[in-house]
């Protein structure tokens, strides 16, 4: 399959150590009050907005190196992290414990 080809649907993993995605799931459709299948592609949709968003905060002149430290401290997440370097770095976590 090409990857310009849509498939008819896409199966996410829910057993086997995965149960956790499931109520991600629930959780997301709890957020964006969609269903699931919605939801899942609403939270893909955003993370880089989000991320990009924050990037852009975190390279701001106008904060101090402390101030940076705590709102990448507070955005990172178990899949994305924010470390300040000479300039942000934005790193993203493979597989991972839930």
């Amino acid at each position: 399959m090409s990857h310009y080809e849509t498939p008819g649907s896409v199966r996410i993993r829910t057993d086997d150590g995965n149960e956790w995605r499931f109520d991600a799931i629930q959780n997301a459709a709890r957020f964006y009050d969609y269903n699931r299948s919605n939801a899942v592609a609403f939270a893909c949709e955003d993370v880089d907005q989000l991320v990009a968003a924050a990037t852009r905060v975190l390279e701001r002149d106008d904060l101090t190196r402390e101030q940076r430290r705590e709102i990448a401290e507070t955005l990172s997440t178990r899949a994305v992290s924010f470390d300040l370097e000479s300039s942000v770095l934005v790193t993203t976590k493979g597989e991972f414990e839930s």
